[in-house]
């Protein structure tokens, strides 16, 4: 979305301040409203996506299907803070195009790139501040410098081991670099190579990567987008979003018991 033009059509909008868009908030799901917007018999409103629930999250009275039209027209009318200012976002956005923008905002928390590998850490920040708490609480996670670098798995024939990991920066971006591997439902042993933009999936969209690997016996090439550090590694491999070969493979590829991975990115 170009936001210049965005904040342009809002200027012709009314912005309400965050006290008064607070009072515009849904009382089960705290999101701001988006029509329809119901209401109980008792007066409080409720946004169309939680009416799945028998009873107002506030007074518990039964809740029927009575619509707020004057809600409707409002809410259509005005603009509203992103739900990320108290983190220091300052746009202000009709509601039906706030969804674009805060999936992509940079005051958004992410959870640590890491935290799912490493079990234990649950920091959340802004993307400006993961890669100095990265470089702080994850120091033996190693940063590869450029646009081509050599991603190198030692080890990849003991047993027991199930990532690799390094990061690679470029184009003023971060990306994880992950190799994965575990038994599949078959009993066979698999590996995953994953790329992820540490951004959203809009951002991971204006960059392609592609892998390399060469062996003695097999030469291996793989390309496409990134994906978002959202997006959970189970599902990445679910949809085949990634890098995929099996034990026979890596054993051709490997030197040593070292797997050397070519990584280019580039931006299109």
């Amino acid at each position: 979305m170009d936001h210049n033009s965005t904040s342009a059509k809002a200027t012709k909008a009314r912005t309400v301040s965050g006290d008064i868009a607070r009072l515009y908030e849904c009382r089960a799901c705290s999101d701001y409203f988006q029509p329809p917007v119901l209401q109980c018999h008792k007066g409080h409103l409720i946004c169309s996506k939680c009416r799945s629930k028998d009873s107002c999250p506030k007074c518990r009275a039964p809740l029927g299907n009575i619509r707020k039209f004057e809600m409707k027209e409002f809410v259509r009318a005005v603009t509203f803070p992103c739900k990320y200012s108290p983190s220091g976002c300052a746009v202000a956005l009709l509601r039906t195009e706030m969804r674009e923008h805060e999936e992509a905002c940079e005051f958004r928390p992410y959870p640590c790139p890491f935290q799912v590998l490493y079990g234990h850490c649950e920091w959340q920040g802004c993307l400006k501040k993961m890669m100095p708490h990265i470089m702080t609480s994850h120091k033996s996670i190693k940063t590869l410098q450029g646009e081509d670098v050599v991603f190198t798995a030692s080890d990849i024939d003991q047993p027991g081991a199930g990532y690799w990991v390094k990061m690679q920066t470029c184009f003023g971006h971060h990306f994880r670099l992950l190799l994965d591997n575990h038994m599949s439902l078959d009993g066979c042993e698999q590996f995953f190579v994953i790329v992820q933009l540490i951004g959203s999936r809009k951002q991971a969209e204006k960059f392609v990567y592609r892998l390399e690997l060469e062996g003695q016996r097999k030469h291996l090439t793989w390309e496409s987008t990134p994906r978002s550090i959202l997006e959970p590694i189970f599902a990445i491999i679910m949809r085949s979003d990634c890098l995929r070969f099996g034990a026979p493979t890596c054993k051709r590829l490997a030197y040593y018991g070292n797997l050397r991975i070519h990584v280019s990115i580039r931006m299109v």
